[in-house]
């Protein structure tokens, strides 16, 4: 990749939300923050970001349903889910759906750094 890649952070959360985006800068990527997920849709064009994390449960769209929209747009972009949500069938049914993994908060940085390039399809980092 030429420039940063580009990482939407979709959480209803706002510490969450501008502590994953903090952390997704110190690994020199750029960071777009959504406070829910028709927010993150409104601003979403195919090919526009890299790669998406989201939280699973938010007021109206959740982020199964968000997964779910952008896979019938026919988008693509990578989802990593960072929830407080462990439970195996919430989980299960997120990577049915196509997402490319399921994190628990709270998401160390390691964790979510090896995720993050393996979703964009980098080399990690030494």
């Amino acid at each position: 990749m030429c420039s940063a890649p580009l990482i939407a952070v979709v959480d209803d959360d706002e510490a969450m939300r501008e502590a994953l985006c903090e952390l997704v800068q110190t690994f020199s990527m750029s960071c777009r923050t959504f406070d829910s997920a028709e927010a993150f849709l409104g601003a979403h064009s195919l090919g526009r970001f890299d790669c998406l994390i989201t939280d699973l449960r938010m007021p109206r769209m959740g982020g199964l349903e968000l997964l779910r929209t952008l896979r019938s747009l026919g988008s693509s972009t990578p989802v990593i889910v960072v929830t407080s949500s462990s439970d195996a069938p919430s989980r299960s049914r997120a990577l049915a759906e196509g997402a490319f993994a399921y994190l628990t908060k709270p998401v160390t940085r390691d964790t979510l750094l090896q995720f993050l390039t393996a979703a964009l399809g980098m080399d990690p980092p030494e």
